[in-house]
């Protein structure tokens, strides 16, 4: 595909079957609502068992993704920052987050505290390859917006996120090393 096609009207598995290098998320709020994993949360909720079933959920279309990705040589990282003590709903993602390591992603933790010098942009980002840069926008709730997301390869938007994952991903603590605190 190309460039302004990426930009414009791909999906975002096409997206990442176009990275050749690096696929970074940096995701910054506590609590997400979204629709594909209200039964799951529902159930953790309820029980504090995750469910680690990768055919259930969102995990059938998302594993085949990374591990695409991953085998092409495509490092995928994800950091959270997160509020301690954290949310019920980190304390879900935490509890899931080895369904993201099974599928080839790498996680790191950051609390909060820990990033309150770092420069960051007003939303959840991917970056793809250094270069391409994809913002979803959530709701108050934490659910997407509908047609709720911009694209931009716009260097400086590219820079100031590539600044703020690198400095998250160097503070961050790695998924296996990193405790849930206690409410």
């Amino acid at each position: 595909m190309r460039r302004n096609e990426l930009l414009n009207s791909a999906t975002f598995a096409e997206l990442l079957a176009n990275t050749h290098r690096t696929a970074v998320h940096l995701e910054m709020r506590d609590q997400y609502a979204v629709g594909d994993e209200t039964d799951d949360y529902a159930t953790f909720l309820r029980t504090g068992i995750p469910n680690f079933d990768p055919g259930r959920s969102f995990w059938p279309q998302w594993m085949p993704l990374v591990q695409g990705a991953v085998a092409r040589v495509v490092a995928m990282r994800r950091a959270r920052i997160v509020s301690e003590p954290v949310t019920d709903y980190i304390r879900y993602e935490h509890a899931i987050a080895p369904l993201n390591l099974q599928a080839g992603e790498d996680v790191r933790w950051l609390p909060r505290r820990h990033a309150s010098d770092i420069p960051l942009p007003g939303n959840d980002f991917w970056l793809l390859d250094g270069t391409l840069v994809q913002l979803p926008h959530f709701t108050g709730t934490g659910d997407w917006v509908t047609d709720g997301q911009e694209r931009t390869d716009d260097p400086a938007a590219a820079a100031l996120c590539t600044t703020a994952f690198e400095t998250v991903w160097e503070r961050g603590i790695p998924h296996e090393k990193y405790t849930v605190p206690a409410l």
